[in-house]
């Protein structure tokens, strides 16, 4: 499938960083840590595949979403940049600078795995999100959005009040059901090629971010720590895990740093030959 780039919002300037949301989500999801970036970066807020203003083709696979996420860096002036990515939007950044090193700059994740190793559990992984797809395609966006959102998950999300939940409900109600279904039969993590392997390929500086309730990613850091050359792990205290929206100001002061002692704006600012690994 040939690579084009997705949809996207940029703001800010200095060295790009792109900003890659989760699953039901989209550009929008980000815009609090695009506003917070744009006086140091130039913020690249792509929607991605199946959501918000990014179409999805029949047939439509891991693969093809991370050439699209490229070709959108390309598309937007440059050749390598800072990646942050949430859970979703987290593995495929990772994805990215697996397939194509010299793309990046730093990476945050938030939230991230490397895929799922056994192959038995990613088919039960699979199987498990064609269920749910169809129940999106047969039921609807708004009672699959109430059943996303139930998820134990996301049960810390609900100290941040009526307001706040009330909003997130509506931006996922905005997605379309049958390009959100398509979305997680293509990128789900049942249908995500393991990345286990080549994680030493990756070597750009990357923060792996998770709170402190959420044990299962706290485990997928530890994970991917011991897998990444250049890795360090950051722990947000009371946060589950959307630790970015939870703990926004200790997320924010522990990314800058981050990313700070990270970019160099002198190599991010142009693009780079394009040097691929083998996907």
């Amino acid at each position: 499938m040939t690579a084009a780039p997705l949809r996207f919002d940029r703001r800010g300037s200095g060295p790009p960083l792109v900003l890659l949301h989760g699953f039901t989500g989209s550009a929008l999801d980000m815009a609090p840590l695009a506003d917070a970036f744009a006086g140091e970066f130039e913020v690249l807020s792509p929607d991605l595949p199946g959501h918000g203003g990014s179409p999805i083709a029949p047939g439509y696979g891991f693969d093809d979403a991370v050439s699209d996420l490229l070709a959108t860096l390309e598309a937007a002036g440059h050749g390598r940049a800072c990646w942050l990515g949430y859970s979703l939007g987290a593995r495929l950044v990772l994805a990215c600078a697996a397939r194509r090193p010299a793309c990046a700059e730093a990476l945050v994740l938030i939230g991230g795995r490397g895929g799922i190793a056994d192959a038995a559990e990613r088919e039960s992984r699979r199987q498990a999100d064609e269920a749910l797809a169809a129940r999106i395609e047969n039921d609807g966006i708004e009672a699959f959005v109430d059943e996303w959102l139930a998820q134990p998950l996301f049960a810390t999300q609900r100290a941040l009040g009526a307001a706040f939940l009330g909003e997130a409900r509506r931006r996922r109600l905005a997605n379309d059901p049958l390009r959100l279904a398509a979305s997680l039969r293509a990128l789900g993590p049942g249908a995500q090629p393991p990345l286990f392997d080549r994680l030493p390929r990756v070597t750009a500086p990357t923060l792996l971010v998770f709170g402190s309730l959420d044990r299962k990613f706290a485990a997928a850091a530890d994970e991917l720590a011991a897998g990444l050359p250049d890795a360090e792990r950051c722990e947000i205290a009371g946060a589950g895990h959307a630790a970015h929206l939870e703990r926004p100001d200790q997320f924010m002061h522990a990314a800058r740093e981050f990313l700070r002692a990270s970019a160099s704006p002198a190599r991010a600012d142009h693009p780079t030959p394009v040097q691929e690994t083998a996907s």
